[in-house]
């Protein structure tokens, strides 16, 4: 639907109002594909934050995601569009061939709602997640959230929750030892 959309550039707010339901979900997914490799520190607190609004505004029970207007107004060229279009579909066609709605709490309104919830402490851990490492597995719990709730599958985002977890908990580990280590440094 979006590479048939008239005019060589589409706007941000085209694509999200295309995506409509599943907006939140596919903002999710790109919000954790950058932290699922080794970034440069300031990427998974732009990341995190980023995380954060969204899902304050899936908590809140939003339908659709609230960008600032600036936002919406920025366009995209239409091939650019195209070929990430291309590039997709095959990936998804593939999960879609292991994934199908199962689990389907996670489709109501309250499901949503703690899904929101859920997702922004995945998003502050993200925010402190130790440098370079860190925040591997929260970029990949969060890519699979996002995914889970874009196929409708919750087996997938039980999954992503397991992992960020994991990820929750090797992060807290890691502010952890910073803290012990400032008090110890001031003899606290």
């Amino acid at each position: 639907m979006l590479a048939s959309q008239e005019g060589d550039r589409l706007t941000v707010g085209e694509i999200v109002a295309v995506l409509r339901d599943r907006a939140f979900a596919l903002l999710v997914v790109l919000l954790g594909l950058p932290n699922c490799l080794p970034m440069p520190p300031p990427i998974p607190l732009i990341c995190g934050l980023l995380l954060m609004l969204v899902a304050a505004q899936i908590a809140a029970g939003m339908s659709a995601p609230w960008l600032p207007r600036m936002l919406l107004g920025r366009s995209i060229a239409r091939s650019d569009v195209e070929r990430a279009v291309n590039r997709a579909v095959p990936l998804l066609r593939r999960l879609e061939r292991w994934s199908r709605p199962r689990m389907s709490v996670f489709e109501s309104a309250l499901g949503m709602r703690g899904m929101g919830l859920i997702l922004l402490t995945l998003a502050m851990a993200l925010i402190v997640a130790a440098p370079v490492v860190g925040q591997i597995p929260l970029g990949l719990a969060v890519c699979l959230v996002g995914l889970g709730l874009v196929e409708r599958d919750g087996v997938v985002v039980l999954v992503g929750l397991g992992i960020g977890a994991l990820g929750v908990a090797l992060n807290a580990g890691f502010v952890y030892a910073i803290v012990a280590g400032i008090m110890s440094l001031f003899h606290l």
